[in-house]
């Protein structure tokens, strides 16, 4: 081919792009907002006076401008959980890890383009726990004159899955930080933001969704709790999963779906079953032994269209702690190598890391010799190799990286733990030696299209429980994960190379470990971290600082004039 011929057609790809590419604008009000649910009235902060907020659509490809005004008296910011940001990291969300708040009375516009991503991610606020009652779904569609790797379903429906406190969030969180124990426990789980009819006061406003018999649902499930993973069961019915995290699998047919804080699937359900009424539950899976938890169940309605039926039956759910069927479905999953954006896994690998997480203790921040309520007088913390993380106050990091301004962070988070132990063996859950944990802001720095593997693996401190941790900025490759120390020498030889599953938020197993893989192409600043909300103040978190690449295309852009200022 000519040089000016490949040109030509270099120009007409880009141009055939850029022509089904669009903007797509919205506008975000968040303010306080009064409901009742379980037979009571209460105030919550809300985006255009919704719970959940809006479902924003796009196509891959899109722009997509928000323009967030915070009529709320909370600082606020937020996040595109699963967005890559390619170039665009001003737009990542968290607080002091990529911008300052946006303050109360103040307003931001985020900007970015949605470039190789099909699927279901979502939206939600990255300051303490607003994101209780500030979320919502993020539906990325094909391009026009692309399809879906599978039958086009007849409907598409967002499934999100919620927690519920009696009380106001905020406080819930002040009150458990400032006491060095664990928060108060939710008083509900939700379906589209209603609990369902197990709950008192809650079967007007059950979410019900009518289905023509015969015809074939996408339901795009989201788990936006705080704190729990959830069992999610349609009662008679099979569902067939095509994506989780915004990445196509290979179809895998279950009866069952678990879903992590954080994380989506995509399951296609098709109304195979007689004419009636049936309920979709979701109830928690609780890895933790021992730890007390909100054991109820919410609950919809899917009913047949023409049914005469008024009684929905109810599916069978797992027991709280069965994790048998949970590590099943999460490791039956696998990435479908056919689909338009996936990539082979890099082989050659730059950047190592073996990281610990789970929980530990740290000093109260009181004034004086006061204690906490905590074990041994002290607070609870949560950390990764031993490092529980503490978000700076003035500066956010990605500023501090763009500009080099030195004393926000360090990068000298260590790739391995300080001291190595029997990880997972109960009898060091309360292992003084073990469990008391420095406060730091280190993060690890890496280079620009660096490969980096990370072993993350779960400790048995203060007890054992499952960890669903996320990163932001990229999706990673699940090589592996089981239970257990991992163990370098055997374990590697049964990473799925070929066609693991791609995902940007992965449950830990409880008592046991998960190896993981990214290339680093994108510079900024970009948290991990778990997403229970009980565990990133408390300090589960690092963050990746990215270097920007050789030329003026791979590195970060100078911030929007409109960037929140601390």
């Amino acid at each position: 081919m000519t040089r000016s011929l490949f040109l030509l057609l270099a120009f007409a790809l880009a141009f055939s792009s850029f022509a089904t590419a669009a903007i797509v604008e919205h506008s975000f009000q968040v303010n306080n907002l009064t409901i009742n649910r379980l037979c009571r009235n209460q105030v919550i902060t809300a985006v255009n006076g919704s719970l959940p907020g809006p479902t924003l659509e796009v196509q891959e490809g899109d722009t997509l401008i928000v323009h967030v005004s915070n009529e709320s008296p909370y600082n606020l910011t937020i996040h595109w959980h699963g967005i890559f940001q390619l170039l665009s990291g001003w737009a990542d969300g968290p607080e002091f890890g990529t911008q300052c708040p946006i303050r109360p009375g103040q307003s931001y516009t985020y900007n970015f383009t949605i470039t190789r991503q099909e699927g279901t991610l979502w939206w939600h606020a990255h300051v303490g726990w607003l994101r209780a009652t500030v979320y919502g779904a993020l539906i990325i569609r094909p391009r026009s004159g692309n399809s879906y790797p599978f039958p086009n379903p007849y409907r598409e429906v967002p499934i999100i899955l919620g927690e519920w406190w009696n009380g106001n969030v905020i406080d819930v969180e002040t009150q458990a930080l400032a006491t060095g124990v664990a928060p108060n426990l939710s008083d509900a789980y939700t379906i589209n933001g209603q609990p369902g009819d197990l709950y008192p006061c809650s079967s007007n406003d059950t979410y019900r969704l009518t289905v023509v018999p015969g015809m074939t649902y996408l339901l795009r499930i989201i788990n936006a709790a705080l704190n729990n993973e959830l069992f999610f069961r349609i009662a008679n019915h099979n569902l067939s999963v095509v994506a989780i995290d915004a990445s196509y699998t290979d179809p895998y047919t279950t009866d069952i779906v678990v879903v992590s804080p954080g994380q989506t699937t995509d399951v296609l359900f098709t109304a195979n079953q007689t004419q009636g009424q049936y309920y979709m539950a979701a109830h928690p899976y609780a890895s933790a032994a021992g730890v007390p938890f909100d054991n109820t169940t919410t609950t919809g309605i899917i009913i047949y269209n023409g049914s005469t039926t008024s009684v929905p039956i109810m599916p069978i759910l797992p027991a709280f702690n069965d994790t048998p069927t949970a590590h099943r479905f999460y490791t039956n999953l696998t990435g479908l190598v056919t689909s338009p954006f996936w990539t082979p896994v890099p082989r050659v690998v730059d950047e190592q890391m073996f990281m610990t997480v789970g929980l530990g203790l740290s000093a109260c921040d009181a004034p004086g010799n006061a204690t906490c309520q905590g074990p041994l007088g002290l607070k609870l913390a949560a950390s990764m190799n031993n490092e529980s993380f503490q978000f700076p106050t003035r500066l956010s990091m990605l500023e501090a990286f763009f500009r080099n301004v030195s004393g926000i962070y360090t990068t000298d988070f260590p790739d391995n733990p300080p001291v190595q132990f029997d990880y997972t063996n109960a009898s060091n859950s309360f292992n003084q030696a073990l469990l008391v944990t420095p406060k730091s802001t280190k993060v690890k720095r890496v280079n620009f299209n660096a490969t980096v593997e990370v072993v993350l693996q779960n400790t048995a401190l203060l007890g054992i429980e499952n960890h669903p941790i996320h990163l932001h900025g990229f999706n990673f490759y699940v090589l592996a994960q089981g239970f257990g120390n991992y163990n370098s020498a055997t374990d590697s030889g049964n990473f799925n190379l070929f066609n693991p599953q791609e995902r940007n938020t992965i449950a830990v197993p409880v008592g046991g470990w998960a190896v993981i893989r990214f290339r680093a192409n994108n510079p900024g600043v970009w948290l991990i971290h778990c997403h229970l909300d009980v565990h990133l103040p408390w300090g589960l978190s690092t963050a990746f600082v990215v270097e920007n690449g050789p030329t003026q295309s791979t590195m970060l852009p100078p911030p929007p004039p409109d960037f929140p200022q601390c």
